[in-house]
């Protein structure tokens, strides 16, 4: 039997929040006003500490998620008794417990996938990549010291590039890898040959990649069998001077292991743009390691996926008020 949705506020307007703008963009890629007029909306631009989630999200009817900055498990999810809907960004977030939600009569409305964000995941990427290889940062920095040309760089035309993953993002990178005129090798647990072979790169087990890449690049999903993918063995067995560059999910990689690594020099340099914890606190280690490139999980966050994103969410709170929530989760 399927549990029957909670009914809006019948005493009050009710109230909205926005969660995790950080950039606060949210007000003006879309037209709030229709939800203003019949709601109250406060757009958070900080993120809440998870010890303090409950306290200040009640009272709240329904909150916006942006992906999965932040988490609503189900203990969260019991302690907000007035909480009816949750307007969630993305087909799937696996930060959210839908079953919790679906049990206590908490509508879930989902948006479309990232759609320009797979690509811009992508090219993110690669301005790590080239950043790195070419020294960006630090030839910018030395030019507004005065200095002119420090340091050679190096070419990608005639290098190996490893992807973990092929997926859709991986699948990409092997094709952008090809117009720079590398060799493309790839392995994730469960590609087979026919399947890399299609995207444009030959299989290999990990240890030979790991050998052979002057670039490795995580394209993988974040699971049981994925996390801690690439730890401290698998670092010792890259090639001096390679980079790795993770834009997936930061527990995909040991993150002592990748920092005692670039300190000694075993690594040319590491572009990072996923963590552990989100947002990164401001005294985490990795933020002081010279050659690791690190960005704030920018890979999806272009404008073009947030308008997306930001008006579908609109859609759905408009028909939620008009007691008809839309793209309910799992329908």
């Amino acid at each position: 039997m399927t549990t029957p949705f909670r009914s809006l506020p019948d005493d009050r307007r009710p109230r909205i929040a926005v969660l995790d703008d950080y950039m606060g963009v949210a007000h003006r890629l879309a037209d709030w006003s229709r939800i203003k007029a019949r709601a109250d909306v406060s757009f958070l631009t900080e993120a809440i500490p998870e010890t303090e989630m409950s306290a200040r999200l009640r009272g709240f009817d329904a909150i916006c998620l942006l992906r999965e900055r932040s988490a609503i498990p189900a203990d969260l999810l019991r302690a907000l008794p007035e909480l009816r809907a949750i307007a969630a960004t993305g087909r799937q977030n696996r930060t959210l417990d839908y079953d919790t939600a679906r049990d206590l009569g908490i509508a879930v409305m989902t948006t479309s996938g990232s759609g320009n964000g797979i690509y811009a995941t992508v090219e993110l990427a690669w301005g790590l990549i080239i950043s790195l290889m070419r020294h960006i940062p630090e030839e910018c920095a030395a030019m507004r010291a005065g200095a002119w040309q420090t340091r050679p760089g190096n070419a990608l035309y005639g290098r190996t590039i490893g992807l973990v993953g092929l997926g859709k993002l991986g699948g990409r990178m092997a094709l952008i890898a090809k117009a720079f005129g590398m060799e493309v090798v790839a392995w994730s647990p469960n590609l087979t040959p026919d399947r890399a072979e299609a995207a444009g790169a030959t299989l290999v087990p990990k240890a030979e990649l790991l050998e052979r890449a002057d670039v490795v690049s995580l394209h993988l999903v974040l699971g049981q069998t994925t996390r801690g993918v690439i730890g401290a063995a698998d670092l010792a067995r890259m090639k001096p001077g390679a980079i790795l560059i993770n834009t997936a999910r930061g527990p995909l990689v040991d993150t002592s292991a990748l920092i005692d690594a670039l300190q000694a020099g075993r690594l040319r340099g590491a572009g990072i743009d996923v963590y552990d914890h989100e947002p990164l606190p401001a005294n985490a280690p990795i933020r002081q390691v010279p050659n690791a490139l690190v960005t704030p999980h920018l890979g999806y966050s272009v404008e073009e996926t947030f308008t997306a994103f930001y008006r579908e969410t609109v859609e759905n709170l408009e028909n939620w008020l008009d007691g008809r929530p839309s793209r309910l989760a799992g329908s």
